[in-house]
């Protein structure tokens, strides 16, 4: 499997787990999820359209037939997914929010499986299974029982999102400039969310934990958005969407521990060992993803 791909999804992973710590000093100082959501997206946005039009502008056209893929990526990949998860953590214990968001794995494997027709090797089961009993381990799901019909559909709802943004990257980043795709999907999310929130009425003169709640909303947009996304897209040229999304699974577990280091939330020692089984069931992924591409790649002609 392409290291450089393997890469880049990491990077991906690793700043999409700073969102949640970059933007929970905001909420605490009275700025609400969507209004966050609307700051991240419209200044990502102005950023990666940029960004897009100095280095390839060619990469800023699209057909008739082609705009459906951005549009489908900014509504369910920049919007759904990130919302939908803010309604479920608000009504459910967020552990468990968590844990059914992060199912999309399972979906995208399923997709593959049954509507492309593609043979996943077993470990590849087996490797998901484990990573999603870790992140159970990691969001302790077990504290609370008591769940929100509304709060359980919205989680559900985030894991489908979640799944559609890797499916729909793979096709971007295989067929299409993902540059353009990614930067075109950014306005659709930054143009529906602003008709709500719009960005320019966010407060963010209010001092926070971590610093003026400016600078966090830039680095939010700056680091965990724009650089995840673009990671994330890139990530797609080398690796198959089943296998990204597996890996994926690293961001609760970064949200996790920099929430430890940077907001002084406690994690013990059955996090711990959590993450350390979520880790193994996705490194199992990786193994037999690597082994399968191996086993399907022509011999060399001599």
């Amino acid at each position: 499997m392409n290291s450089r791909g393997l890469a880049l999804a990491l990077v991906s992973s690793l700043t999409f787990g700073a969102s949640g710590v970059l933007a929970k000093p905001v909420m605490a100082a009275g700025v609400t999820p969507v209004q966050v959501t609307s700051a991240r997206i419209g200044v990502a946005a102005v950023l990666l359209v940029a960004f897009v039009a100095v280095v390839r502008p060619r990469a800023l056209r699209f057909t008739g037939r082609e705009w459906w893929l951005p549009v489908g990526f900014g509504l369910f990949g920049v919007i759904g997914a990130p919302l939908l998860f803010f309604v479920a953590a608000a009504r459910i214990p967020i552990g468990i929010a968590m844990l059914l968001e992060f199912t999309a794995p399972l979906l995208v494997a399923l997709w593959v499986r049954f509507v492309r027709g593609t043979r996943l090797a077993g470990a590849v089961w087996w490797g998901m299974a484990v990573a999603v009993a870790g992140l159970a381990m990691v969001g302790e799901v077990w504290r609370s029982l008591q769940l929100d019909t509304v709060g359980v559909l919205a989680a559900m709802g985030s894991a489908v999102c979640t799944a559609a943004y890797y499916l729909l990257g793979e096709k971007a980043a295989g067929k299409h400039d993902p540059l353009g795709v990614l930067a075109v999907g950014m306005v659709v999310g930054a143009v529906v969310l602003a008709a709500v929130s719009p960005p320019w009425l966010v407060p963010a003169g209010q001092d926070t934990t971590l610093g003026p709640a400016w600078l966090l909303l830039l680095c939010l947009a700056f680091f965990a958005t724009a650089v995840s996304y673009l990671a994330g897209i890139f990530s797609l040229r080398a690796l198959p969407s089943s296998a990204a999304s597996v890996i994926g699974l690293l961001e609760p577990v970064v949200a996790t521990g920099l929430a430890w280091w940077l907001l002084g939330e406690q994690l013990n020692a059955v996090q711990v060992l959590g993450a350390a089984v979520l880790l193994a069931g996705a490194a199992v992924v990786q193994v037999a993803g690597n082994r399968a591409a191996h086993v399907g790649e022509p011999l060399p002609v001599e």
